[in-house]
């Protein structure tokens, strides 16, 4: 007679409703167990982790280009979606500064862990006095909903609302950091490390561009995310902690979208996300699409100016045929 094994399983669902006990039969030598290595076919294999993304390969001729000082850049790549195909590749690995790129993965959090209603109240950690700041002004007591938030965000860069949504989903900027850095290694961005939500500079912020790719291609599984992205200026009304409204209008910082700078003529811009600091330089990495619709993730970062940033993304746009 066969040695028949009972095995139980119990599964512990994470909504805290419980245990449940399975019992299952388990012929050691049958040909049909699902512990028989041997009997699997490809198709129950789990896919790879790279299965559907851009892998780069020998980085791209930089003839005629400088690292450093006017007219240069440090990195840039380009991407096609369709083919998981990286049709440019210079430094994917090297450690930067994100800036306000880092706002793509504020996002993520924030998507992932609350509905678009909830509402957000700002406390101190949301006053940014200085000037020289992006910011729609909060003081504690402001509330605004979760899609605001992404608006004033993804759109004009607030960091103010950055920390905003940070306290409210994360308990603090620290505990939403960890998330963020969380996330990041499940995406394989493995070169990153988020301190905050803004970007606002810190030695220990930094990130590549491959795994600005890898979070941003990520980012565009969320429809909400492609269409606010996309949007040229946003109007909204929030509320003091008085309950009065506060109304705040704002244009894109995405400088082909204001229509400050023109991509090639088969290329649409769909949206993106900008970066600029003293230390990171200018960054930009964003969505196109060519005349068939094909989608393709262009990153650039530590342009030296606004200049050179659009006119190295146009030199990527271009190989688009």
């Amino acid at each position: 007679m066969v040695p028949t094994i009972l095995i139980v399983l119990t599964m512990t669902f994470l909504n805290g409703c419980g245990k449940l006990s399975y019992e299952i039969p388990f012929d050691k030598d049958s040909s049909k167990s699902a512990f028989r290595l041997e009997s699997q076919d490809a198709r129950q294999c789990a896919p790879s982790f790279a299965e559907n993304l851009c892998i780069p390969g020998e980085e791209s001729s930089s003839e005629n280009e400088t690292e450093y000082g006017p007219d240069s850049y440090v990195a840039a790549m380009l991407f096609d979606l369709r083919n998981t195909n990286t049709m440019y590749n210079r430094n994917p690995y090297t450690r930067l500064y994100p800036a306000s790129m880092t706002k793509v993965m504020t996002a993520i959090i924030a998507m992932e862990n609350c509905s678009m209603d909830q509402v957000l109240t700002a406390d101190e950690n949301c006053v940014f006095t200085e000037n020289d700041i992006q910011k729609v002004g909060l003081r504690p007591g402001d509330t605004m909903t979760l899609d605001q938030a992404l608006h004033y965000l993804l759109i004009y860069s607030a960091n103010d609302v950055a920390n905003l949504i940070a306290v409210n989903v994360g308990g603090s900027i620290e505990g939403f950091a960890d998330m963020m850095n969380e996330k990041a290694r499940r995406l394989g961005a493995t070169n990153t490390n988020f301190v905050n939500p803004s970007g606002l500079q810190d030695e220990n912020h930094y990130t590549t561009a491959y795994d600005m790719y890898l979070m941003f291609d990520h980012a565009l599984k969320y429809a909400k995310f492609i269409e606010i992205v996309g949007m040229k200026d946003y109007s909204s009304v929030y509320h003091n902690a008085n309950g009065e409204d506060v109304t705040f209008e704002c244009e894109s910082t995405n400088r082909y979208l204001r229509g400050d700078y023109t991509a090639p003529s088969n290329v649409t811009v769909i949206g993106g996300k900008t970066g600029s600091t003293a230390a990171a330089g200018t960054n930009l990495v964003m969505l196109s699409k060519d005349a068939s619709g094909n989608s393709y993730i262009s990153v650039v970062m530590k342009s030296d100016n606004v200049d050179v940033l659009y006119s190295k993304t146009n030199s990527l746009l271009e190989m688009i045929q």
